[in-house]
């Protein structure tokens, strides 16, 4: 769980949040409501089904219903390349993790969280072999995982929850995809990894188990929408009209499961069937859910729990503060 907060502390934070929030918040708070402005919105992606909405809304013809004139979806293969894209202002906006969108804050660019996405439960774990029962099992053996990504900072919790330091385990660094083969192979005595590979690496080797995972550290491994902060200010009325258009395609989604996981399935290179178990451990945040915690819970505790996991992992160049890096002022002026 979040580390605990003081009374006082919360209370500061609080109202710094919402002074920072104000100052920013001006501008959308009362163009949140307008028509979207004219043009397209550039939007960078992975192929990761927590982005799934997103599909769903272009399949559906959602965004022209929500007044948008055109959204361009743009894959990326790779966290690197979406954050130069990012950096570069090729795009407009993007979907990333919590602790990059952090990552990026701490290092000068100048964007803001707008949505939350979804959070891995169970799409995110560390796989082991029959013979490691407990995390302690993992002092002084080798862990596949991939550096600077979700994986690096689930494996810094494991650690950390084991009563463990980093230098008790013998880190391997390779891609995700490689980490799930690695373990099969018994080149490495754990990997952390996600979807579709746990699914993969699971399909082939049965003994493999899911010994800690998203669900064991709540609310650490999600993604959020982030926006450029002169994209926020020249596009506002865009920017709410996305909002509203993951929400309806989260309803659709909720609907028509079956149809929607399949289009989503597609759209990240894999079938439905391969897919099955990591939509069920991915949440998505409906519109209701952001307003319930984006500038509540998620700012006052998650954030801080986020940002001490990914210090440990030496992916923040300096220290960010929430009101720094969430702007939640769309989605709670939205009806």
């Amino acid at each position: 769980m979040s580390p605990s907060q003081t009374f006082t502390g919360l209370i500061k934070h609080k109202l710094a949040l919402a002074c920072c929030l104000g100052a920013l918040g001006s501008f959308s708070l009362s163009a949140s409501a307008a028509a979207p402005e004219a043009g397209t919105f550039k939007m960078g992606i992975e192929p990761w089904l927590g982005y799934g909405q997103w599909h769903v809304a272009q399949s559906q013809g959602i965004f022209k219903q929500q007044g948008l004139e055109k959204v361009d979806i743009i894959n990326f293969a790779e966290d690197k390349d979406i954050n130069a894209a990012l950096a570069s202002g090729q795009i407009d906006g993007a979907n990333i993790a919590t602790h990059t969108a952090m990552a990026m804050v701490s290092a000068g660019l100048p964007i803001k969280v707008v949505l939350l996405l979804d959070q891995s439960e169970t799409a995110d774990a560390l796989l082991v072999g029959k013979d490691i029962t407990t995390l302690k099992d993992l002092q002084g053996k080798q862990v596949a995982f991939e550096e600077g990504t979700t994986s690096d900072i689930l494996l810094h919790s494991a650690v950390n929850a084991a009563g463990l330091k980093w230098s008790d385990i013998t880190p391997v660094p390779m891609p995700a995809d490689s980490a799930g083969s690695a373990l099969i192979a018994k080149r490495v005595t754990a990997a952390v990894t996600y979807e579709p590979y746990i699914s993969a690496a699971k399909k082939q080797d049965p003994t493999l188990k899911m010994l800690y995972s998203g669900s064991s550290d709540p609310g650490l491994i999600g993604d959020v929408l982030v926006v450029r902060d002169s994209v926020l200010k020249e596009k506002p009325g865009q920017i709410a009209a996305l909002i509203k258009s993951w929400d309806a395609a989260l309803t659709h989604y909720q609907a028509n499961t079956v149809a929607d996981r399949a289009l989503i399935a597609k759209a990240v290179g894999a079938t439905p069937a391969d897919l099955e178990s990591a939509f069920d451990g991915v949440k998505y945040y409906s519109l209701a859910e952001n307003k319930q915690v984006l500038s509540h819970s998620f700012s006052d505790q998650t954030f801080a729990h986020v940002l001490k996991a990914a210090t440990a992992a030496g992916l923040i160049p300096k220290p960010v503060t929430a009101a720094e890096v969430i702007d939640a002022s769309f989605v709670n002026s939205l009806p």
